[in-house]
């Protein structure tokens, strides 16, 4: 990863100052430790003229896997690329920004002891990063960083290959912004936008980062035009946290426009007589709907198949009538954190004899798996190449075989109402299809037919009457006994 950031000056104003202003003496070339890699500080040119800093960040892409950020949450989003071959090493993300903020941690709070005047003015900065991952495209660059007082925001896209025009663009883009802004300014903005624009990181999204964000945002982000976008996406899509953000910037903006402190307007909130009607989240909802559907067939022994971080598990454990619960996926991280939720560690002995978290690949058979009335793949199937559904197929209903499957996938016909989705893309890097209603029908119908269940179909979330619900569930309830499917089911 690659970043410069240029400026121009005079005999009586050199250019030089750049190094007293980012703590790095142009005349050195300076190497730093991070949690990925190394990251080196150096200046290709330093004149009273001109003068130039540049930041490479080397990614070590082994600690990357070993840190546990290869796919999922917080990884790669090109995970199809495998853990060891993704663009995490090249392109500006998240892992850029935490280096700035180690290497330049003084350059972003806007301190310099040696120049102190000269850190409160403004500078005629120029800063290119040659490959950023631009999920919006570069419209979407150019409305983040727009606002922001640039003079010039060019984001050229890359192509996938000079040679072979016809391939067209890829994601990335060559951004140059030029304009006149404090050097600290110009950091922030960059520590936040760079992970924005690339819609992930690399580590998990605490709520400490809801300070994070308001701290580098300070004096830009409550009134930028693209202030829910840029919240949602540096907070990791995390409803609370990004609700959070969104009322404590609110509060900020007041306060600016009548020029109070923020603390007097928050001590002015009676939280008590907040009767304002807030949107429940579509994760909220899918598990509503998964709830009452294993209420209704009388499930009491359930499994959560790719159970991820143990959002249902952990709703489960609350109702008593779910008396055993085995959460299964194939991420020892995502069960770690899983854990870590659930609190297993402090949890009572009857608590705890009721769950159970297991490490499983779910285009295997397993034995541990048999003899439950119900299973649950929610927001699964999508993760998984289509050659593996069969596999997966045979081992949840032909060799586990609960009497109730319940399966939920994006509706793909729903994203054209999602603003900030860019048109053709998935919901999620990770996923490698999304099907319309009516696919998804064609599959669980043939699914129910080799396999002796019968089907039917749930809207989940607001059913909009021309492109349906957002979230599309099947609910499978098994019609043939197990010995009269089970040639079939393995010829299938």
């Amino acid at each position: 990863m690659f970043l410069t950031i240029s400026t121009t000056g005079t005999p009586e104003r050199p250019a030089t100052d750049l190094g007293f202003l980012l703590h790095k003496h142009p005349e050195k070339a300076q190497t730093f430790s991070t949690s990925h890699g190394t990251a080196h500080v150096f200046y290709p040119e330093a004149s009273a003229e001109r003068c130039t800093a540049a930041l490479l960040l080397e990614v070590d892409p082994v600690a990357l896997v070993r840190r546990g950020k290869g796919k999922g949450r917080g990884g790669a989003p090109d995970a199809a690329l495998a853990q060891y071959v993704n663009d995490r090493p090249y392109a500006a993300s998240s892992l850029l920004s935490v280096a700035m903020s180690t290497v330049f941690k003084s350059a972003l709070s806007g301190a310099c002891r040696a120049m102190p005047e000269r850190a409160e003015e403004t500078l005629p900065l120029r800063i290119e990063v040659p490959a950023l991952p631009a999920r919006g495209g570069a419209e979407l660059v150019r409305k983040l960083f727009g606002p922001l007082g640039w003079s010039r925001v060019d984001a050229v896209a890359v192509p996938l290959d000079e040679q072979f025009s016809e391939w067209g663009d890829s994601r990335y883009v060559r951004l140059v912004l030029e304009g006149e802004l404090r050097l600290a300014d110009a950091l922030r903005q960059l520590y936040v936008l760079l992970p924005v624009l690339d819609d992930a990181k690399h580590y998990w999204v605490s709520p400490d980062e809801v300070d994070k964000l308001l701290r580098a945002g300070e004096g830009w982000l409550a009134d930028h035009p693209e202030q829910k976008l840029i919240t949602s996406r540096y907070l990791a899509r995390r409803w609370g946290l990004t609700r959070q953000a969104m009322e404590r910037l609110e509060l900020v903006r007041l306060a600016e426009s009548d020029d109070l402190d923020v603390e007097s307007i928050d001590n002015a909130v009676d939280e008590t007589a907040d009767t304002e009607e807030r949107p429940v989240p579509l994760a909220e909802q899918r598990r509503t709907a998964i709830l009452a559907a294993l209420s209704g067939a009388g499930a009491s022994r359930v499994l959560d198949l790719g159970c991820g971080q143990g959002q249902l598990v952990q709703a489960l454990l609350k109702d008593v009538r779910f008396t055993e619960i085995v959460g299964v996926d194939v991420s020892m991280r995502a069960l770690t954190i899983a854990s870590r939720r659930l609190k297993l560690d402090r949890m009572g002995e009857r608590q705890a004899a009721r769950v159970t978290l297991q490490q499983g690949s779910l285009t295997y058979t397993d034995k541990r798996l048999k003899g439950y009335d119900a299973a649950v793949l929610s927001e699964v199937i999508e993760h998984l190449d289509l050659p593996r559904l069969p596999a997966l197929e045979y081992a949840v209903f032909g060799s586990a075989r609960p009497r109730t499957v319940l399966v939920t996938t994006p509706n793909v016909e729903y994203n054209v109402r999602w603003e900030t989705l860019p048109a053709g893309h998935v919901r999620h890097g990770d996923h490698r299809f999304e099907w319309t209603r009516a696919e998804f029908r064609d599959w669980a119908g043939e699914v129910a037919r080799r396999h002796g269940y019968a089907v039917e179909y749930v809207a989940v979330g607001p059913d909009d009457p021309e492109v349906g619900p957002p979230t599309q569930m099947a609910v499978f309830t098994m019609t043939v006994a197990d010995d009269e499917t089970e040639k079939g089911a393995k010829a299938a």
